[in-house]
């Protein structure tokens, strides 16, 4: 097994890279695995949902057009082989004849065209439709040959065709309407077949005993190992810990940094990580339009008015590095330019917002501007909290207050009051990871005019908003990579965001659970196609 020593609190634990079996172990089929996990997905349909976490749960039940590979090139899946345009506007997939829906349906373009339209639809209001902001229309040049055509050149569309957001639902299902409780009514073509859905509880899946199309990236092929999955809706890290180390489940995610040390190289157990920051790093996206953040010194006071570095450290114990860009460090897009460029100045921070004019103190100690006490909400949805962000944010918050008297307001809203904020653009902060994507998606997404956060904001920056949509239209690598760097940096300099830490994803599993790994696509766990259970 390949080992990472990282030293924590003290104490020298294993980071397993991959999760292999010993070496004279075969894949054995049978058994079913009873998994653990931080959050209960608010939707299973992919086309609607919004949480990282549910997607490499729907990975389970859906598959795409075609895979990425770990090196960033990609794989064929439901399609054999694709080409694209000399103009960038056409993409053309021969799909593979053998697919059939959950549902007995066939897979064929036309299941494909059905997928993109409903999605493109504006009316269906799907989360998914920001990968298709260049998406005209499909042509069925076959039974089992797509083109899907754009009415611009877009560089990150290859990409978006693989991406779970994108994935194939029977269009049977689609025609049935809400599809986010899950159950057999959420028909894919994947390896597990959605068997049940207990709010609150669990989601069961059962093996699709028919499955023979994995993606060219897997470890084996024909259908899964595993003949049942339960995932089990564990928030309280104690109670996932527990619940692992007493048999209740075989497999946990979103490992506490303090609980690692119980699985990591112990008897019975196996610990592992995936990479950090693959896709983008956990940022404080900052409202640059909406008073008092609307004043660039106040933005970067706060920046740089607190030491981000031991907050991470203490929060987690040294398993993951402090952010100093949008993008994480281990895409290959990172700006490593930005490293040690920003943050960490306080009296800087001070000199600014006195320059701005708040100068007053109120009677807790926080500066005022008359009589108006310096203060910013981070609105942070409930459902997407995990993995201590809440804890970390505290802690900034602690520090802006002591060294700079800024009053840095968290509120943990409702999903609902987070949906309302984005629609009228009131949000002030907003704390996030962003699906992973193209990065030049991801900056859209995150800082574009029609991205999710400004798109209903009137004057988003011109500058970055335009690199942007560059960045989307070019097909030249090199102009590409420049953009992308340019869009990092002036985020940073002009502190329309704030990024805090890479993160990763911890998983701890018995020792005769195998097969484990990380999706590419998702910068999180795989789905289980591969995973299986040594015999005892």
């Amino acid at each position: 097994m390949k080992k990472n020593n990282l030293l924590m609190g003290g104490v020298a634990i294993a980071l397993l890279a991959t999760s292999a079996a010993n070496a004279d172990d075969k894949p054995v089929s049978g058994g079913a695995l009873r998994w653990g996990v931080t959050t209960e997905p608010a939707c299973f349909d992919p086309h609607y949902a919004s949480q990282q976490a549910a997607f490499f749960v729907a990975r389970n039940y859906i598959d795409s057009l075609i895979a990425k590979k770990t090196d960033g090139t990609f794989a064929p899946w439901l399609a054999t082989e694709w080409s694209i345009s000399e103009d960038g506007k056409e993409y053309t997939y021969k799909l593979r004849e053998d697919v059939v829906f959950h549902d007995g349906e066939k897979f064929d373009a036309a299941a494909v065209k059905a997928n993109y339209d409903f999605v493109k639809k504006p009316e269906n209001a799907v989360t998914a439709v920001s990968l298709l902001q260049a998406y005209d229309h499909a042509e069925v040049v076959s039974p089992y040959v797509i083109k899907l055509v754009l009415s611009t050149p877009d560089s990150s569309f290859l990409e978006s065709t693989s991406n779970v957001k994108l994935g194939l639902i029977s269009p049977k299902s689609l025609a049935k309407g809400d599809l986010c409780g899950g159950g057999r009514a959420l028909a894919g073509t994947g390896p597990f077949v959605f068997e049940n859905y207990t709010r609150g509880q669990s989601a069961v899946f059962a093996r699709n005993v028919g499955y023979n199309w994995g993606p060219g990236n897997a470890a084996h092929s024909g259908p899964a190992y595993l003949d049942r999955v339960t995932f089990r809706f564990l928030p309280e890290y104690a109670v996932r810990t527990g619940a692992l180390t007493s048999g209740q489940v075989d497999l946990i995610e979103g490992v506490q940094p303090t609980d690692a040390p119980l699985f990591a190289e112990q008897p019975g157990f196996k610990l592992l990580t995936g990479p950090s920051g693959a896709s983008t790093s956990f940022t404080f996206n900052i409202n640059y339009t909406r008073p008092p953040a609307d004043d660039v010194r106040v933005r970067r006071a706060l920046r740089d008015g607190f030491d981000l570095e031991p907050i991470v450290k203490q929060v987690y114990l040294g398993t993951v590095p402090r952010a100093w860009s949008i993008i994480g460090p281990a895409n290959p897009a990172y700006n490593k330019a930005l490293v040690g460029s920003w943050g960490n100045d306080i009296a800087g921070a001070n000199k600014l917002l006195d320059e701005a004019g708040w100068t007053g103190r109120d009677s807790e100690g926080f500066r005022t501007k008359d009589g108006k006490r310096l203060s910013i909400e981070v609105g942070y949805p409930q459902p997407y909290v995990r993995d201590n962000r809440d804890i970390l944010i505290q802690g900034v918050q602690a520090a802006l207050r002591k060294n700079v008297g800024l009053d840095l307001n968290l509120r943990l809203i409702t999903a609902g009051e987070y949906a309302k904020n984005n629609a009228n653009g009131t949000w002030a902060i907003y704390p996030n990871t962003d699906n992973p994507s193209d990065p030049a998606r991801e900056l859209w997404d995150m800082l574009g005019s029609k991205g999710f956060l400004y798109s209903n904001i009137p004057n988003p920056d011109q500058e970055i908003t335009s690199q942007i949509d560059e960045s989307l239209r070019t097909t030249d690598p090199v102009r590409k990579r420049q953009l992308t760097d340019a869009i990092q940096k002036r985020g940073v300099d002009q502190a329309f965001i704030v990024p805090l830490f890479a993160p990763s994803w911890f998983l701890a599993a018995k020792s005769n659970v195998n097969g484990l790994g990380f999706e590419a696509g998702l910068d999180s766990p795989s789905s289980a196609y591969d995973f299986w259970i040594a015999k005892k």
